[in-house]
C-alpha cells in the first residue's frame, strides 16, 4: 500500500471529529508486580490478583508508526491451567511507546505461576517514511500484515508469579522482529508482519519515578467524564488507523497534582484533550501527578500529534503533518495539512528545567524541523463535517519523543552531561534534512542530548562512546543544531 509524488503527506490516523473532537496520547500506569520462581519457598498462592496489562515497545527509528489491535490473550500455568488475560479487543500504537508504558486492560486472574502465553490480533499496520531521490518527493508506505502469520508470539523470559492484590505485566512489542523491514522505505512494500512480544512482570515503586517502576510520562487522552467531586475523571485513549478499540482509564488527583493551563480537575470538561504524567499507586489506582491542557477550546476541535513532514517550498503557508496514532475521531483525513504560521507556539509542560539548559530552548513555527514531535490544535469549523484544508492551527506544542542512536562523544556542559548522538540514515531528522522548505541544519543527523540529575537512567550500564541508546525528551532546533532535553535513557536497539 503506497503513494508517492512531488510530496506525499499521508496521515494514516489523523482524524477530525466535530463539533468536539478528542485527541492525543494516552494515559498510563501499572500495578504491583512480582517475578515468579518455580521452586523454593515463596508467596502463598490463593485467591485472585488484579493484573494490569501494560503496552510498551522496543524499536529503532526505522518505523514511524505501528498500530495493532489485540483480540485476545491467555496465560497457561505450570499445572496446565489456562486463564484469560485479555477478554475483549484492545488497541494501541506502539512506536510512540518506545521505552515508555501505557495500560491496556485489567483482569482478575487466579494467583499461580504462569509459564506461557498466547494471543491473537485483528490487524497491524507498520509504517515507514522515505525519500524518492528522482522526484525529491516523500514516500509513506505501510505493510498491512503481509505474508506474516495470523497469530502473535508472546515470549516469557522467565515464569511469572501472579500474587498480591494487584500487579502489572509489561507487553513489550519487539518491533524489528515483528516487522523486519529490509533496506529503506520503498514502494509496493512487502513485509512479513508477525507480532512478537516479551511479557514480563512490573514492580511498582511506592513513589514511581519512571516507566520501569510505574510512572508514565507525557501520555494523553480525551476527557470522557468528570465526577461531581472534581477530583476524579475518566480518560479515553485515542483511536486511529488499526487501533479502533482504545482503553479507558479512571484517574485520580490529589493535593500534589500539578495543573497546567487549568486551575484544577473541576475545570476539565468532556471532549477536552489532556497531556498527563500518571503514577500507578500500589493499590492499583491511577494518580495524575501532572495534568496539562494546552488549548481549552474544544469547539470544532481538530488536532494532530506526530513527527513533522516538511512541505515543498512552493507551499504558500507552512504546514505540519502528524501521522501517528494519537488522532481521535470518526473521519480519517488523508493528505491533511495544518497551516500554523499564525499559531501560538508552546512547549510541553512535562519539563521544568528549560531555563537551566546550556542553550536557548525555544520553539516556534519558523524554526520547526522535520522530525520534531508536535501537537497541533485547530478550531476551524467544517463544511458538512469535513474541515477545509489547510487547517489554521490555533496552538502548536512541542512534545517529547524518542531517538535511537550511537553516542560519538561525551562532555560536561554546566550541570548537564552532553551526549553527541549520531542517528541512523533512515531517521526522519537525517533523511529529511535539506528537503525543500526545511530550515538549514549545521550537522544533519546529529543530536546533542543533555542529561542532568533528574534524568532517569534506565540503561543497563554506563553510557559510553560507540554505544547505542534510546533517549526520550524534547528536541529543539537551536539555530540549525538539534539539541534534546532528556528525561529518560534506555538501552538502544540495533540500527
Amino acid at each position: 500500500m503506497s503513494k508517492s509524488g512531488q510530496i506525499l503527506r499521508l496521515c494514516r490516523s489523523c482524524s477530525s471529529l466535530f463539533p468536539a473532537l478528542s485527541a492525543v496520547l494516552l494515559v498510563t500506569a501499572l500495578v504491583t508486580g512480582c517475578g515468579g520462581k518455580s521452586g523454593g519457598t515463596g508467596p502463598t498462592l490463593s485467591g485472585n490478583t488484579n493484573v494490569v496489562v501494560v503496552a510498551s515497545s522496543t524499536a529503532n527509528a526505522q518505523l514511524v508508526e505501528f498500530p495493532l489491535t489485540l483480540k485476545s490473550m491467555t496465560l497457561t500455568s505450570q499445572s496446565g491451567k489456562t486463564v484469560t488475560l485479555l477478554s475483549a479487543p484492545v488497541s494501541a500504537e506502539f512506536i510512540h511507546l518506545n521505552g515508555n508504558i501505557e495500560p491496556l486492560a485489567t483482569q482478575s486472574i487466579p494467583q499461580d505461576i504462569y509459564v506461557s502465553a498466547t494471543a491473537t490480533y485483528a490487524g497491524a499496520f507498520p509504517v515507514c517514511i522515505g525519500l524518492q531521490s528522482a522526484s525529491n518527493g516523500i514516500l509513506i508506505d505501510g505493510a498491512m500484515n503481509g505474508p506474516g502469520t495470523p497469530t502473535v508470539t508472546v515470549n516469557l523470559p522467565e515464569p511469572i508469579t501472579v500474587t498480591g492484590t494487584a500487579m502489572g505485566l509489561v507487553l513489550n512489542l519487539q518491533v524489528s522482529e515483528s516487522a523486519p523491514f529490509s533496506g529503506g522505505c520503498i514502494q509496493n512494500l512487502s513485509v512479513p508482519v508477525s507480532p512478537v512480544f516479551n511479557l514480563t512482570p512490573l514492580v511498582i515503586a511506592a513513589q514511581p519515578a519512571n516507566s520501569a517502576n510505574g510512572k508514565a510520562l507525557g501520555v494523553e487522552g480525551t476527557i470522557a467524564s468528570v465526577d461531581a467531586t472534581g477530583t476524579q475523571f475518566t480518560v479515553t485513549a485515542p483511536t486511529g488507523y488499526f487501533n479502533s478499540s482504545p482503553p479507558t482509564w479512571q484517574v485520580n488527583t490529589n493535593g500534589s497534582t500539578v495543573f497546567q493551563g487549568i486551575g484544577s480537575a473541576s475545570a476539565l470538561s468532556t471532549g477536552m484533550p489532556v497531556d498527563m504524567d500518571v503514577a500507578l499507586k500500589q493499590d492499583g489506582t491511577l494518580l495524575a501527578t501532572r495534568v496539562a491542557v494546552y488549548d481549552t477550546d474544544a469547539t470544532n476541535l481538530s488536532l494532530s500529534v506526530g513527527q513533522v513532514i516538511w512541505p515543498v517550498a512552493s507551499q504558500s503557508t507552512p504546514a505540519v503533518d502528524g501521522f501517528t496514532d494519537q488522532i481521535v475521531g470518526e473521519l480519517t483525513v488523508y493528505d491533511d495539512q495544518f497551516a500554523y504560521a499564525n499559531a501560538t507556539s508552546q512547549i510541553s509542560g512535562q519539563f521544568t528545567n528549560l531555563v537551566n539548559l546550556p542553550f536557548s530552548a525555544n520553539f516556534n513555527a519558523a524554526s520547526t524541523l522535520a522530525g520534531q514531535n508536535i501537537l497541533a490544535i485547530s478550531n476551524a469549523p467544517g463544511v458538512d463535517g469535513v474541515p477545509p484544508l489547510p487547517l489554521p492551527v490555533a496552538t502548536m506544542t512541542l512534545m517529547p519523543q524518542v531517538i535511537n542512536g550511537t553516542v560519538s562523544a561525551i562532555s560536561a556542559s554546566g550541570n548537564f552531561t552532553a551526549y553527541t548522538v549520531t542517528l541512523a540514515p533512515y531517521d526522519l531528522f537525517t533523511q529529511l534534512a535539506g528537503h525543500p522548505g526545511q530550515p538549514a541544519e549545521s550537522n544533519p543527523g546529529t543530536v546533542v542530548v543533555y542529561a542532568d540529575s533528574n534524568t532517569q537512567m534506565l540503561n543497563s550500564g554506563s553510557i559510553a562512546a560507540g554505544g547505542v541508546y534510546r533517549f526520550y525528551g524534547l528536541v529543539f532546533n537551536d539555530s540549525g543544531t538539534l539539541r534534546m532535553d532528556c528525561a529518560q535513557v534506555n538501552d538502544g536497539v540495533t540500527e
